[in-house]
């Protein structure tokens, strides 16, 4: 049976904010009641969703390891797209034959495309529906269920399993890559956005206040670490970030940091974001919602400036470095 790919989620993102702020014949010139509830959601700052794809095992043995880690060795029960529940010792083998991953590697191996220079492709892809924490866990896992339900039932096995073991309670879900009509599961940019829309919307029909916001829309340019970055360098807990660390250090001290080659980009989405907000603003005023245009301004101007990763070190590197002077001379 010849293979096919599908790629889920060509969908345009419900509130795209950049094509609001260009001008020219598609511009959009209504504000839709959906957009508005989302617009109302990324103003008081909502929770925002996260699905993270945390790779896929492309051998039996990778899934078996896999499905083992996230069931606990057979402690926790294994929800499938049955309703069937499995745990034990041979939960994970017995969703590899039902699933017959055995067969998937055997078409694979007798398939020319494949060949010792290339990765052979996924069979399953690994998946992690998140929330922060006090998220009620039993109302997450019930729209995680129905979001499965509706993106792969009939299509693509699929089984999952709740976590509570940290802050923030979070499902693994894994999710067959091949169909039994032979087509292919391709998670794409796009195919993530759209997910991200229909996993918030099950869980507000939850009663869990949640959203999912492009990052640059809700003015977000770095991705933020938690905290003590100046004491990560002195533990050596991160590596990465330890480079990263003292190549700024090196950079300040002897003049100041380079600019990166992906600034320009970064400056320019931030301006069509701006744009974007603006021009939502405008139509909001002229349909007569003037309180939310005037809090839509207030989100905007409230945005921090566009900056990269090494930027964002660099002043918080400074502050940290600063304050420890300023103890030291207390001291």
């Amino acid at each position: 049976m010849p293979k096919r790919t599908v790629d889920l989620g060509t969908r345009a993102p419900l509130l795209d904010i950049v094509s609001h702020g260009r001008q020219g014949p598609g511009r959009c010139n209504t504000i839709t009641p959906a957009q508005r509830d989302h617009i109302e959601r990324s103003l008081r700052r909502s929770p925002e969703v996260m699905i993270k794809v945390s790779g896929g095992g492309r051998s039996l043995k990778a899934v078996k390891d896999h499905i083992e880690y996230i069931d606990r060795e057979g402690s926790l029960d294994l929800e499938t797209d049955e309703g069937e529940r499995l745990s034990g010792d041979e939960a994970a083998k017995r969703l590899i034959e039902d699933w017959d991953l055995d067969l998937d590697v055997h078409r694979r191996q007798a398939t020319v495309a494949v060949t010792e220079r290339r990765k052979p492709p996924r069979l399953v892809h690994n998946l992690i529906f998140s929330m922060p924490a006090g998220t009620p866990p039993e109302k997450l896992l019930s729209a995680v269920r129905k979001f499965a339900q509706e993106e792969f039932a009939l299509q693509h096995r699929y089984a999952m399993v709740l976590h509570t073991d940290q802050k923030h309670p979070h499902v693994h879900v894994v999710v067959k890559a091949m169909s039994e009509e032979g087509v292919r599961l391709n998670i794409r940019k796009a195919t993530l956005r759209n997910w991200r829309l229909e996993f918030a919307r099950h869980l507000r029909e939850n009663g869990i206040e949640a959203n999912a916001t492009d990052r640059a829309v809700r003015g977000a340019t770095t991705n933020r670490k938690a905290d003590g970055i100046y004491r990560a360098i002195r533990r050596g807990d991160s590596s990465h970030m330890r480079e990263r660390i003292q190549s700024v250090h090196s950079e300040l001290s002897t003049g100041g940091i380079r600019v990166e080659p992906g600034k320009a980009q970064l400056l320019a989405t931030h301006r069509e974001v701006d744009q974007g907000w603006r021009r939502v603003s405008e139509l909001l005023g002229q349909e007569g919602r003037h309180e939310l245009a005037a809090a839509v301004r207030r989100f905007v101007d409230s945005m921090p400036p566009a900056q990269t990763e090494k930027e964002w070190i660099a002043r918080n590197l400074g502050v940290q470095l600063e304050n420890e002077r300023v103890r030291e001379t207390n001291f």
